[in-house]
């Protein structure tokens, strides 16, 4: 499905209580930007809404806010002074999924972008409050460890082009790398494999990969064939908060996230 983008209206969001606590100047007691937070629940009008997992919002410090309102990604403008924080001019793409509760995107859309908000952070922990009381709390999202983690296989590239996975084989390929060990083990989408892994500077040297035989659908098998062809060579390795990219020599890559 393409992904258009479109404007988001900056309506004040609803609510009849007043925030228990004024702003002011004073800056947040951890950092504010620079921070992954996911979104755990938005309470307008006193009620709560639990947020899907996939929420999410990030504030660099050039003054972008990027993140997912629960289905849809966006991207804003943000002014951070202090404790005070605006987002404006969001942007977002406009998809359509069965698994959000109806309702919350439009929720927190308003929460964070109708309103100059007052920030609290705490141990972890961020909410964030309309000047009419309606609150979003977050917690911050830690980076994601190489080693340990269950890293599904979430696209295939080449160059700079990078594609999902077919239909029907989402989450079925993963890695996991053991420093202990110095191995790496998973499936390459139908069958079992293990190697050496000698991590370095950026790079992981990938040996000879001892695999299971069994023959799945065509578009199992081409995955495989894909991931393969990370082995028996050194790839070059970027770890980007929860999402890590394998780059082979000749361009050919693989973008993993954790995953059960």
């Amino acid at each position: 499905m393409a992904l258009a983008f479109a404007l988001l209206p900056l309506a004040a969001a609803c609510g009849t209580e007043k925030a228990d606590g004024g702003s002011g100047s004073a800056a947040p007691s951890t950092p504010l930007t620079g921070v992954h937070w996911t979104v755990d629940s938005v309470t307008v009008d006193g009620r709560t809404h639990k947020a899907p997992a996939s929420a999410r919002l990030r504030i660099d410090d050039s003054g972008r806010a990027q993140g997912n309102f629960g289905c849809n990604h966006f991207s804003a403008q943000a002014t951070v002074d202090g404790d005070s924080v605006r987002i404006t001019d969001a942007a977002s793409t406009e998809m359509a999924c069965d698994d959000v509760p109806m309702g919350f995107e439009q929720r927190l859309s308003a929460a964070l972008t109708g309103d100059t908000l007052t920030a609290r952070t705490d141990d972890g922990h961020l909410t964030l409050t309309t000047s009419t009381g309606d609150t979003v709390r977050l917690t911050e999202e830690k980076d994601a460890d190489l080693y340990g983690t269950r890293w599904t296989v979430t696209g295939v590239g080449s160059g700079e082009v990078s594609q999902s996975l077919p239909a029907g084989t989402e989450g079925k390929a993963h890695l996991t790398f053991d420093d202990r060990t110095g191995k790496v083990t998973g499936s390459l989408g139908c069958n079992r494999v293990t190697a050496r892994a000698t991590v370095g500077d950026g790079t992981i040297t990938l040996g000879t990969p001892s695999t299971t035989r069994r023959m799945c659908d065509a578009s199992l098998m081409d995955t495989e064939k894909r991931l393969l062809g990370l082995f028996d060579a050194t790839v070059d390795y970027r770890l980007d908060h929860r999402t890590l990219t394998l780059t082979s020599q000749n361009g050919e890559s693989v973008t993993a996230s954790p995953g059960q």
